[in-house]
Parts: C-alpha cells; structure tokens; sequence
C-alpha cells in the first residue's frame, strides 16, 4: 500500500509540475508568436504528448487514484484515510476529469483549424484565454492532490 501512495504523490507531483510549467511561461510563450506559428505549435506538442512516458505518468497516477478509493472501503477508520480520499477525488475530478472535459476539447477543435481559416486568429485568442484558465485549475487541482496524498503517507 506504501508503494501504491508514493507513486500517487510522485504522479501527482509530476503532473502537476507539467501543468505548472504550461501555465507559466509555455502558454505565454506561444502567445507571442503570430497565430499561425502558435497554433502550429500548439498542434505539435498536442500531437508529442500522446507518448508513453507521460501518458503512463498521467494515467497511471489515475489508476492508482481509483485503487485507493477502492482500498478506503474496508480501511475507513485507519488514520490519513480522508486525506487519500481527497487527495485522489483532487486528481481525478480536477486534474484527469477537466482534461477530458475542456483542454481535450479544445484541442481537438485546435487540431481541426484549416491553414487558410479566416477565423484562425480568434480561434487562437480564445483558446490561449480558456486552455489557460482551465490548465490553472489542473495544476492546483494536482498540486492539492500532491499535498493530500503527502498528508495520508506522514500519518
């Protein structure tokens, strides 16, 4: 159960110093460039991010999240169990659960903008302010997952 909850924490420490990195300085950093060249390049790390290495740290961290829900049935009453339980709801409602529900979506629609778009230039505008503002709430969600499931270890 030990090896189940650090690789809980060290996932969502992971994860969340991704998505801390997005919301710093990557999304600024696109937000410079011309919408051309930022949605080109927004199109390619959507496509580079589909690899095993952070796939398996972003839902490896999920799987190991419903694991120890599952093991909280029988351990209620065991110290740090609430802790577990919203270390791991943080992490899959806020960080898994607002990826497929908005920054998904948004990138797939990102994915789908033709090169000749007379919208292009909006497009880009909005999706900079929304995949932002909901990256934000990924990585304090990951973030306060971290430190929840940190908590459940030091009891």
């Amino acid at each position: 159960m030990f090896a189940l909850k650090l690789f809980a924490v060290l996932g969502c420490g992971l994860i969340a110093g991704v998505f801390f990195a997005f919301s710093t300085f990557v999304m600024s950093a696109l937000a410079r460039l011309q919408p051309n060249e930022g949605i080109t390049a927004m199109q390619a790390i959507n496509i580079t991010v589909i690899n095993p290495l952070f796939m398996g740290v972003f839902l490896g961290t999920a799987v190991a999240c419903i694991f120890l829900l599952i093991s909280l049935i029988s351990k209620w009453h065991q110290p740090g169990t609430v802790y577990l339980l919203v270390g791991s709801l943080l992490y899959l409602i806020g960080t898994l659960g607002v990826t497929i529900a908005f920054n998904v979506p948004m990138n797939e629609a990102l994915a789908k903008v033709e090169p000749g778009s007379t919208d292009r230039a909006s497009l880009w505008a909005n999706y900079l302010v929304n995949w932002t503002f909901w990256n934000h709430v990924r990585t304090i969600a990951a973030l306060a997952a971290t430190a929840s499931l940190t908590m459940a270890i030091a009891i």
